[in-house]
């Protein structure tokens, strides 16, 4: 059964016009924060609830809202808008950490579970300073790319592709294969440092 939070999700149907939306704004590629009801209790967000950082303790699990759309066992935190469409891209700056994952995930992926642990997301994961693609919990690693200061994700709903964007060279560095099913969400784990994200930003040429 799908959780309330997919049903409540603001689906994005980029590529036309809905609801009075212009075509030139339809152009840019999904806007979102991070839902804190589904943030573990070891992460906490900032900047807007567009930024999420990592906490040893955390909070009190006595003083975080109890509800399904929380993850419970693992750092892992969604967006608030899911994609059924299009072309989008976004940013991520990393701010002192050296382990984390970013990517996506269907919106109704168990909160039990870890990003890149199930087949039903897929990220792009660093530790001990190395990339690597993460799917169903089998890693691969990712050559040509360094320690990240910024790095841009590009996703490919029709095409069934995510793709890892090296932000200095405008350049796709590594693509991953997905089996979008219906609607994902933006996904991000950590533990450690800080993670920032921007969005509502265009393709950027030549990608």
């Amino acid at each position: 059964m799908a959780l309330p939070f997919a049903r409540s999700l603001r689906v994005c149907l980029w590529g036309a016009k809905r609801l009075g939306v212009a075509s030139t704004e339809a152009q840019r590629g999904i806007s979102f924060k991070l839902e804190e009801k589904t943030a573990h209790s070891s992460l906490a967000l900032f900047r807007g609830d567009t930024g999420v950082k990592y906490g040893l303790v955390g909070l009190e699990p006595t003083k975080v809202a109890l509800n399904v759309e929380r993850f419970r066992e693992w750092a892992v935190v969604l967006a608030d808008t899911a994609v059924t469409s299009g072309r989008h891209y976004w940013e991520v700056t990393v701010k002192r950490s050296q382990q984390f994952r970013i990517g996506v995930a269907d919106v109704d992926m168990s909160r039990d579970s870890c990003v890149g642990v199930d087949d039903r997301s897929w990220v792009f994961t660093y530790a001990q300073r190395k990339w690597y693609t993460m799917l169903a919990n089998e890693k691969a690693p990712i050559e040509g790319i360094g320690q990240p200061e910024k790095v841009g994700l590009l996703l490919e709903y029709e095409a069934q592709k995510l793709s890892l964007v090296d932000v200095s060279q405008v350049s796709v560095v590594h693509t991953l294969q997905a089996d979008f099913r219906g609607p994902v969400v933006p996904a991000f784990a950590l533990w450690d440092g800080e993670l920032l994200t921007h969005s509502g930003l265009e393709v950027p040429q030549g990608l």
